[in-house]
């Protein structure tokens, strides 16, 4: 299956310092096309660029990815999420919520460094 991984924003970070093992390994799924994205990977990623060929870095590499949309249904989704984590005393950053809620309607796995994915009901964690 491609495009079947969501990296999350932790991941990204890694891949853009050099020699980063976990960045290899990002890059090696990328060759497979084995990774896709979403606007809020986008968004987390140009908020903590310093510089414009950072920015443009960014931009180029994200965008030879298939991309997902948050539809309507998909921000509810996110909703659900949240009030079911928060009921049982989880508080866990918005941003992740939703790449959440993305990747368990589209039936991807996540790649990321944030061990909180594991609390939400219905994500697969992508292990490597």
């Amino acid at each position: 299956m491609r495009n079947n991984i969501l990296a999350d924003t932790s991941v990204w970070i890694e891949f853009f310092k050099p020699g980063s093992k976990i960045g290899d390994e990002l890059a090696e799924l990328i060759m497979k096309n084995s990774i896709c994205t979403c606007g809020v990977v986008l968004f987390e990623l140009v908020q903590g660029v310093k510089t414009e060929n950072e920015n443009a870095m960014v931009l180029d590499t994200l965008s030879n990815l298939e991309y997902f949309e948050m539809s309507v249904s998909l921000w509810h989704k996110a909703g659900e999420i949240s009030a079911t984590l928060k009921k049982n005393g989880l508080n866990l950053p918005l941003s992740d919520i939703f790449i959440a809620a993305l990747a368990i309607e589209h039936n991807l796995s996540i790649f990321t460094l944030d061990t909180h994915f594991e609390q939400i009901p219905g994500v697969r964690m992508y292990k490597g």
